[in-house]
């Protein structure tokens, strides 16, 4: 089984990409993990928020194959404390023996497609973050349910 986390866009704060860069590299000790940044979409200005979430929706779909599964970062997703997301996580890995797909949108969220794609909705928490952020938090708690699934030290209750 491989993890993939999908973004829109580059992650171009510095900081940011550094904490991400770090949790990815933690992350490839525990289950084969890849990102996959969609390029951010040229001449939005001319374009409804409808047609971005469209055309951004278009190109996460084309790197999710039709036997992975695919969950979505999003607000109106199901929400975990730390443990309990490790449980639903080692479910997945002991149930399905598909290949999990995590996807982060872009500003305007997911479209109507990718909805319809997915099988599954994760929020991170009720507040709104920049979907740059969430990247780095994301792999973090990903991170984080490893250890504890395998009973490591990084988490503390």
């Amino acid at each position: 089984m491989r993890i993939t986390l999908v973004t829109v866009g580059r992650t171009d704060i510095s900081w940011v990409r550094d904490g991400l860069e770090m949790y990815v590299s933690r992350l490839e000790h525990y289950v084969p993990f890849s990102l996959k940044e969609i390029p951010e979409l040229k001449g939005v200005s001319a374009l409804s928020t409808d047609q971005i979430r469209q055309r951004e929706g278009e190109g996460v779909l084309r790197l999710v194959k039709p036997a992975d599964e695919l969950v979505l970062l999003d607000e109106r997703g199901r929400e975990y404390r730390s443990v309990e997301f490790a449980r639903w996580l080692e479910g997945r890995l002991a149930r399905s023996g598909r290949d999990l797909v995590f996807a982060i949108g872009g500003a305007y969220g997911f479209s109507d497609a990718v909805y319809a794609r997915a099988d599954a909705k994760l929020s991170l928490s009720k507040m709104t973050y920049s979907h740059q952020l969430v990247r780095t938090i994301f792999a973090e708690q990903l991170y984080r349910a490893f250890t504890i699934l395998r009973g490591e030290p990084y988490h503390h209750e």
